[in-house]
């Protein structure tokens, strides 16, 4: 039987070619199963209930990405935590911060959920429930609601599990939710007839199950550090201690909902409806190259964190320039994709509208225009993440997704219409890259000299 050491051992040693492609391949079929788990969770909805009923899901999807932001917070954060503490071989510190982060989950989901139902009836007003879908909205919530416990624990700790050095388990667990919850969604909705409730229950199943196996997990002879009773007691100093590195991620999901509410202001005042719908497909076609570069971020963060605790630098620096180099290829592909075959691509989401398929097309070539230079930014903001950096971090997340682009996307419109909506994001990301890359310098060359005064 393999020693639950041994991931710790090859985080430190394996060469990084292969240590990150190890890493890459079960992070690569989680987002990507997670990613399909969604598209099929709608067209099951849109399918079986009707139009109203996805709009009235809609509504509730913002409210979801604040429940994510949570799990990001603890995940994310106590994530990091335990991998830098790996490094050190601190095992008794990295066995705090899980137990710390256990007790925190449970907190969060109890005022999450508290404060849901006190306010979820303006919530689903301000994010676009009408008169015909709020009820459609509220029966999925308060069932989504009951079940934020499950999703944060299972979300959160399983990227635990991840960070530990146990890539493969953390992608079965992904596997294990998603498939059920694409088994149930049928059975609910269309054999049960429960509509509605039916997605929001097949939901709330697969993420207990997605709990109790990460919680077994822990508590098995398979995982590095355990969960014990001794370290659930909150503590301050590891509260902190996870908060501060997850705070960018939390910040970046938060800001996301922000940054969809302007755009959306301005779609509908320089384009219309159509060109809302046409922001949608945009949309899922970036999110689909970025999720690629997201794989390679989750499949460096344990080797990162744990290579900086351990104060080997050299490894760390490797890692770090290879993922630049990987996400740059995926950003360069992703590029001639958008840009040679557009029409091909926006026909995969429709084919019935020729005006909502000229909004599309001329709006996807703009929006991605510089897609070659995200790659390497979305890298950089996550290795100081993984080395705990949270102030760069979050500065450096923010400054693309927010910071940039909101001011832009409220005043170039205003000159150039709906063409200034679609140059908000290539503008943004033109000059989050210039200051990036100052950041990137200076940090290697601090590297450089420490890797030059160890050796």
């Amino acid at each position: 039987m393999k020693n639950t050491h041994d991931n710790v051992y090859d985080l430190g040693n394996a060469r990084i070619p292969a240590l990150m492609w190890k890493y890459f391949l079960p992070a690569f079929a989680g987002v990507i199963i997670n990613s399909l788990y969604n598209i099929v969770d709608r067209i099951f909805i849109g399918q079986g209930v009707g139009a109203l009923a996805l709009s009235g899901l809609s509504a509730v999807f913002p409210i979801m990405l604040i429940m994510m932001a949570f799990g990001m917070l603890i995940g994310i954060g106590a994530g990091v935590r335990i991998s830098i503490n790996l490094g050190k071989k601190d095992f008794n510190r990295a066995e705090k911060v899980l137990g710390n982060a256990f007790t925190l989950i449970i907190i969060m989901a109890v005022l999450l959920t508290v404060v849901g139902f006190l306010i979820k009836d303006p919530m689903l007003r301000m994010f676009g429930a009408g008169p015909e879908t709020v009820d459609y909205a509220n029966d999925y919530l308060n069932i989504i609601l009951f079940g934020s416990l499950f999703n944060m624990m299972g979300f959160s700790l399983n990227n635990l599990i991840r960070s530990e050095g146990n890539a493969n388990i953390a992608m079965y667990s992904m596997l294990i939710s998603a498939g059920l919850n694409l088994v149930l969604d049928p059975i609910f909705i269309f054999v049960l007839d429960m509509g509605v409730k039916g997605a929001a229950w097949a939901t709330i199943i697969s993420q207990f199950v997605l709990m109790i196996w990460v919680l077994r997990h822990f508590l098995s002879k398979r995982s590095v550090i355990k969960l014990k009773p001794s370290n659930f007691k909150p503590e301050k100093d590891i509260i902190l201690y996870i908060v501060t590195i997850g705070f960018a991620p939390f910040s970046m999901q938060m800001a996301a909902s922000l940054v969809q509410v302007t755009f959306n202001m301005q779609l509908v005042k320089y384009g219309g409806d159509l060109a809302v719908g046409a922001m949608g497909i945009i949309i899922s076609v970036a999110m689909l190259i970025i999720m690629s570069i997201v794989a390679i971020n989750m499949a460096i963060q344990p080797i990162i964190g744990f290579n900086y605790g351990a104060g080997n630098l050299k490894r760390v620096k490797e890692t770090l320039m290879l993922a630049m180099k990987y996400a740059t290829f995926v950003s360069i592909g992703g590029f001639l994709l958008v840009e040679l075959f557009p029409h091909s691509i926006i026909r995969l989401f429709n084919s019935q509208s020729d005006e909502l398929l000229n909004i599309s097309t001329r709006g996807l070539r703009i929006f991605l225009a510089v897609l070659p230079i995200i790659g390497f930014q979305i890298i950089v903001s996550n290795y100081f993440q993984s080395i705990g950096k949270a102030g760069i971090a979050t500065f450096l997340s923010m400054l693309r997704q927010v910071i940039v682009l909101i001011p832009v996307l409220l005043i170039v419109p205003g000159y150039l219409g709906l063409t200034g909506v679609w140059l908000a994001s290539p503008v943004s990301d033109v000059v989050s890259g210039i200051v990036i890359s100052f950041y990137l310098a200076r940090e290697i060359k601090h590297l450089n000299a420490a890797i030059r005064l160890q050796e």
